[in-house]
């Protein structure tokens, strides 16, 4: 994986305007579509089940969230998860608080086991819990942990089936037997509601214009955390707000130059 890849794998995101079709949480719906019409993408968001399954068998990605779990809306997630993976549409599913609570695991295992994920991301506690493993949470939060996150990777990965991102201060992206480390981005996406959300529906918009899944992961994950970087520097001292607005800015404007200059991927 180069930086010549990840360009042109944002070029065609930009090029192509892939529809990512998002059933996602109430807390960050308006952040994920900003995020991705600033990043080049198209974003919709349907939820109602009489719908949801033509929606996702015209989009070029479907990202399923459970940070705001109701039942009509878990049923929904399966309509259309069942559509998209009839239809070869990549479903990337983010299972937000798995841990948490007995409903939200159980919910979250059912997803996995019910439909065929093409992308499972989110912290290590989420993931862990996933594949029925011990991990410390709070609310949807993760706890530190004293887990190895790659190691948790590649067997979530080899168990499901699928390619699993773990996020936190560095990024795992593995699909069992290949394992790449991004360690781009900044703390101060962890002060911003709906950043890892937002970035569940980013790796969305990679997979719908780049078939080598494992390609398209690291090319979102290396762009979303220059993009957190360049925006940091030009909010230092600001706070938050500004750096959530000046994000949206950087996920417009990143360049191929940034990427060259700033992506830093370790192949393991």
């Amino acid at each position: 994986m180069n930086n010549e890849q990840i360009n042109t794998a944002l070029g065609a995101v930009r090029q192509q305007n892939p529809l990512v079709h998002n059933i996602t949480n109430v807390v960050v719906t308006n952040f994920t579509a900003n995020g991705l019409l600033a990043l080049g993408a198209s974003p919709v968001m349907a939820y109602a089940k009489e719908e949801v399954a033509d929606m996702a068998k015209l989009a070029g990605a479907l990202v399923l969230n459970i940070g705001t779990l109701t039942s009509d809306e878990v049923e929904a997630m399966v309509i259309a998860g069942k559509s998209a993976n009839l239809y070869d549409v990549p479903v990337i599913f983010d299972p937000v608080g798995a841990g948490a609570t007995v409903y939200r695991t159980e919910t979250a295992q059912r997803i996995v086991k019910e439909l065929k994920i093409s992308i499972l991301r989110g912290n290590a506690a989420e993931i862990a819990n996933v594949i029925g493993e011990t991990w410390t949470i709070k609310g949807v939060d993760a706890g530190e942990g004293a887990g190895n996150t790659i190691e948790l990777a590649q067997i979530a990965a080899q168990k499901l089936k699928t390619l699993v991102i773990i996020t936190g201060k560095e990024d795992v992206i593995t699909d069992g037997h290949h394992t790449f480390v991004v360690y781009n981005g900044h703390q101060l996406l962890t002060k911003v509601t709906g950043a890892g959300c937002l970035l569940s529906s980013v790796v969305g918009a990679f997979a719908a214009v780049e078939k080598d899944l494992l390609q398209a992961a690291v090319a979102a994950l290396a762009t979303y955390g220059v993009a957190a970087e360049l925006a940091a520097e030009k909010t230092a001292q600001a706070g938050p707000g500004s750096f959530q607005i000046e994000f949206l800015n950087q996920l417009a404007n990143v360049s191929p130059k940034d990427v060259n200059q700033f992506a830093k991927i370790e192949k393991l």
